[in-house]
């Protein structure tokens, strides 16, 4: 059964954006080489947030990717410059990937705000617009 892994991040300022683009193109080069990596998608919405929507084999997969390369150099970045951060995974039975409707009604329900120094009021409560789920693009 493979394995969803969904995360959301919100940049805090406009500055940021150059790094983490560059970083986004290095850890997205890295799942696609990455073992166990299926498929994935990320969706550029609105006011500088950013989800990643991404398919795994198992957890493991996903895991052994998070901690290594690219991925792993961005992750301690992202704590300063986004003021919103959010994750959820699941397992499912479908082999396809999800829709960015059923990924934001999971964040929603069973999602998880990650560690931010700079938190917005709307963090912890993961209470944000909907995404604009027309401007996602493969991994």
């Amino acid at each position: 059964m493979p394995f969803v892994s969904v995360t959301r991040l919100k940049l805090r300022s406009l500055r940021f954006l150059p790094r983490f683009a560059w970083m986004a193109f290095r850890t997205s080069r890295q799942a696609r080489g990455a073992q166990g990596f299926r498929a994935g998608s990320v969706l550029r919405d609105r006011a500088l947030t950013f989800w990643t929507l991404t398919l795994w084999d198992q957890e493991e997969s996903m895991r052994r990717y998070m901690t290594a390369g690219a991925h792993r150099a961005a992750m301690p970045r992202l704590i300063t410059w986004c003021d919103e951060a959010s994750v959820v995974h699941w397992t499912q039975a479908e082999e396809s990937v999800p829709s960015w409707q059923e990924a934001d009604r999971r964040m929603r329900a069973e999602g998880r705000p990650s560690k931010v120094r700079h938190p917005s009021p709307d963090h912890a409560s993961l209470a944000y617009r909907p995404p604009r789920t027309d401007r996602g693009n493969s991994i």
